[in-house]
């Protein structure tokens, strides 16, 4: 528990008070039942009214007391549980925001936001639940006990028979809950990810019809969640019965034995009254007890979850870099001898011996077949992976040397994948350079061919974008994602095939405007389109994660057959296209 105490401390007074108040409702249950007895058995026996009344005031002020305690103590413990919950909540982030690719790869999107919500929840409300009761619970147990055998010796031992019983009873309701809370936890993962996909695809789920399909596999997931929450459930509700039968039985017979004890004479009728409330009061106290002990069954499951992502090592880090001080100044780029693979054990690598060396300023092309390791190969320069053989250098630097802040504060990247964030096309923009102004941000819109559309909108760049930037369209969200690299300046960017929903007018002027605004910088260019990089300094052609062929486009037209192929079959596909049209205009 050493590594919890960090929540803790900056709210140990919140941890201490809350418990020390619920005592005050103790007391006031352990001598509410013998105020009771007294007024029964000295007050009404003798019909001393003044006692009744006395004993009676005694009473209320008491329970008064009981109340704030209650409150006080209700509240300290509320603010307690939920600020520990906030600040792991916080650290969980700030740990999976550290992770890389292959960190994330191990856990699912929903997973992750299960651990960071349901299950530190859970951990919440049991922290909650035991600040409440963990003094309270043992505390009436223990004071109840005393009182009742301090009353009545021999009529107590009852309680000595039940508690051992229910202590097994309670005891293997619990080793049969832990498993089944936990699967149903990995249920909840399971759900949750189901309804992430569904709703970030919606678009997609729609334009095929496959509404009908994601019902079903949501049914599937609620279906099996729902079984595991009533498997699991079914211990919390086993416990009830068992608790109240356990209850009523020990009543029935305090009632039996103390009630032959007042025929005999041997034990006053307000004894009996208060006697039966102490053994209600140690059962409810068990049963409080029992409670706890099944929720933290499943806040430990819980809690396994979350310490999953806390402990999970993190495989790239520039813990060991020997030039953190240093910055990207240049932006060239060298790879040597550079191999990988995204799962150790495999023998497959993605990449294969790759080597090639970028001058400064230059214009890289990389094209390849789907698979070829494009991607890949430009996630090594930010790292994003670390190589498994060889080296990458970035000014003759070694990218693992580098602090990951200043390698990646060099680099601008436009995934293959773009994301915008919920917000105004401005603060989307500003990612780039959170002190840029508006004049920069439509600088860098100029050049990515962005301006002209965002002014179009009603608000301009105060447009506000649904999450991922659904109300854009795919080639206006490119166009923007580049803009919010450009407005980083780079020494190196990178372009993973994000101008394909672009159409070649627009993709030329942007490729144009890079000469202008970016010509000091270092830009690698993914592209489908072979197109888009016949007029690079330098043409990486991959195939099956080797260089097939390297060089401007002359050379590899005369040199490189998978680029002969490519330049061929995309200009074949164009002449058809441009034939086609012609027939069309004719037709028309």
């Amino acid at each position: 528990m050493k590594k919890y105490w960090k929540y803790v401390k900056p709210y140990l007074p919140a941890f201490i008070i809350g418990p020390i108040l619920m005592i005050t409702e103790v007391i006031g249950e352990v001598l509410l039942p013998s105020l009771m007895a007294d007024i029964i058995n000295i007050g009404a026996a003798n019909q001393d009214v003044p006692y009744i009344i006395g004993r009676g005031i005694i009473m209320v002020l008491t329970a008064v007391v009981m109340m704030i305690g209650g409150v006080g103590g209700a509240y300290f413990s509320a603010k307690a549980s939920i600020s520990f919950a906030a600040d792991l909540r916080e650290d969980v982030f700030k740990k999976v925001q550290q992770f890389s690719f292959s960190n994330i790869d191990t856990f699912s999107t929903g997973s992750l936001v299960t651990r960071l919500t349901n299950d530190i929840t859970q951990v919440q409300n049991v922290l909650m639940m035991m600040l409440r009761l963990m003094l309270r619970a043992p505390g009436m147990l223990i004071g109840a006990v005393i009182m009742a055998f301090v009353m009545n010796a021999s009529l107590a031992t009852i309680i000595l028979i039940v508690i051992p019983l229910l202590g097994l009873a309670i005891a293997c309701v619990i080793r049969v809950g832990f498993p089944r809370f936990d699967t149903m936890q990995k249920k909840i993962d399971r759900l949750n990810s189901t309804v992430q996909e569904a709703l970030t695809n919606v678009r997609v789920i729609k334009s095929f019809v496959r509404g009908s399909y994601e019902e079903e596999r949501f049914q599937e997931s609620n279906r099996d969640l729902k079984e595991a929450s009533l498997h699991a459930f079914r211990v919390v509700i086993l416990m009830m019965p068992i608790m109240m039968l356990a209850m009523n039985v020990t009543t029935l017979a305090v009632v039996w034995f103390g009630g032959k004890q007042i025929l005999a004479g041997s034990m006053p009728v307000g004894d009996l009254t208060a006697f039966t409330t102490y053994i209600v009061q140690v059962l409810m106290s068990l049963m409080m007890l029992a409670m706890v002990l099944l929720q933290s069954s499943r806040a430990v499951a819980s809690l396994k979850r979350i310490n999953e992502v806390l402990h999970t090592e993190i495989d790239l880090t520039d813990e060991k870099a020997a030039r953190k001080d240093a910055e990207v100044t240049n932006g060239k780029i060298e790879f040597k001898n550079v191999s990988f693979r995204y799962y150790k054990n495999n023998h497959e690598k993605v990449l294969d011996d790759i080597s090639f060396v970028v001058e400064p300023g230059q214009t890289v092309g990389i094209i390849g077949s789907t698979g070829s390791g494009k991607t890949t190969l430009v996630q090594m320069i930010p790292r994003l992976y670390d190589v498994d053989d060889g080296q990458v250098l970035v000014d003759d630097i070694d990218v693992r040397d580098y602090s990951l802040k200043h390698l990646r504060n060099g680099v601008g990247m436009v995934l293959q994948k773009n994301v915008l964030f919920s917000g105004t096309i401005l603060e989307n923009l500003q990612w780039g350079d959170e002190e840029a102004g508006e004049e920069q941000v439509m600088e860098a819109a100029r050049a990515a061919q962005a301006d002209d559309f965002v002014k179009s909108f009603t608000d301009g760049y105060e447009t506000e974008l649904g999450q991922g930037g659904v109300n854009v369209s795919g080639g206006q969200k490119q166009r923007l994602c580049i803009a919010r690299a450009l407005l980083k300046k780079p020494k190196i960017l990178i372009l993973d095939d994000s101008t394909s929903a672009v159409d070649t007018a627009t993709e030329k002027r942007i490729r144009e405007s890079f000469g202008t605004t970016l010509k000091d910088t270092t830009k690698l260019i993914i592209a489908q389109r072979i197109t888009s990089v016949m007029d690079s300094d330098l043409i990486l052609v991959l195939e099956e994660g080797r260089i097939a062929g390297m060089g401007k486009h002359e050379d590899l037209m005369s040199a490189c057959i998978p680029y002969q192929e490519i330049y061929n079959s995309q200009m074949e596909a164009a002449k058809e296209a441009g034939a086609l049209q012609n027939v069309k205009e004719v037709q028309a």
